[in-house]
């Protein structure tokens, strides 16, 4: 069955279930394209959160007011400890699984348009190699929701260890350990680049005073991205060249790389301040994104 089939497929069973709980509550039902909507736009508040929080923890770090940085799974471990933790984790791994949902409608039916081109390809590629992150991370939310006693928040690098092992156990593991290193430094100069050259005013559905006020916000965010994604495709590749897992990192590590250098503090500082920006431009995004849908799904 090809993705139009099982889309038109779906779409004929909403509607036959749609119906009959019409028939039941006697209201209409949103329709589909209203409910991928949302999901796209509760997923981008769900990443905006993490990011958001995964700056701050780097910007405290960076003042002396926290031990070390973390990176995304350290923010769902802390998240955790806070006042009904529990139900926030909830609420973000829904989240997270709307983004990769998203994520899945953008690289499968390509519903930003962006066509067939290599750089396309390329774009889509990523937003695959997004999803398939976004997934692990609300994953590993209801993984913490299992465990029982104290939660400890880290910086994720024995999880980013124990996946480089993972990789290293199969077949030319090496070469597929440097290969991704080599993807992640790629994504990192491509982060870098957008947040230089991006036209992310195209991106929102709003008018050009607001966009232009939160436009920077992205500028910075991608360009901070960007920062932290070089050292740790830089350790990926030495891990694969090395064959050595444990020589890995996580994207918190990466940020105490950037601490350790020479005035670390204040480059730590201003990529937590980056990151942060990052996080609220994908809370803008929830808001004001341009939502498209595949033509499959669209009302006829």
């Amino acid at each position: 069955m090809t993705l139009t089939q099982a889309i038109a497929e779906s779409r004929r069973f909403g509607q036959r279930a749609g119906r009959r709980i019409e028939r039941l509550t006697g209201r209409p039902l949103p329709s589909i394209q209203t409910l991928l909507e949302w999901a796209a736009r509760i997923g981008y508040g769900a990443r905006g959160f993490v990011y958001v929080n995964v700056g701050l923890v780097a910007l405290l770090t960076a003042m002396g007011l926290m031990g070390d940085s973390v990176g995304a799974g350290g923010v769902l471990a802390l998240t955790a400890q806070q006042p009904f933790g529990r139900v926030w984790l909830t609420l973000l791994g829904l989240g997270l699984w709307s983004f990769v949902l998203w994520r899945a409608l953008q690289s499968i039916a390509d519903v930003d348009h962006e066509g067939r081109s290599w750089k396309a390809l390329l774009q889509r590629g990523g937003q695959a190699m997004s999803g398939v992150f976004y997934g692990v991370l609300a994953a590993s939310v209801f993984e913490l929701l299992d465990e029982a006693g104290e939660i400890q928040a880290d910086d994720g690098g024995a999880e980013a260890q124990q996946q480089a092992s993972t990789v290293m156990s199969l077949p030319y593991g090496d070469w597929l350990l440097i290969g991704a290193g080599l993807f992640i430094l790629g994504m990192g100069v491509g982060n870098i680049i957008k947040g230089l050259r991006g036209d992310f005013a195209s991106w929102l559905a709003c008018d050009r005073k607001t966009c232009e006020r939160v436009v920077p916000l992205a500028r910075a965010g991608y360009a901070a991205r960007g920062v932290v994604y070089l050292p740790m495709g830089v350790f990926v590749v030495l891990a694969g060249l090395n064959t050595r897992a444990e020589e890995a990192r996580s994207f918190g590590a990466s940020l105490d790389v950037l601490q350790s250098q020479p005035y670390g503090a204040w480059i730590l500082g201003g990529t937590g301040l980056g990151i942060m920006a990052f996080g609220a431009f994908a809370l803008v995004e929830a808001r004001w994104r341009r939502i498209r849908m595949p033509s499959e799904i669209k009302p006829r």
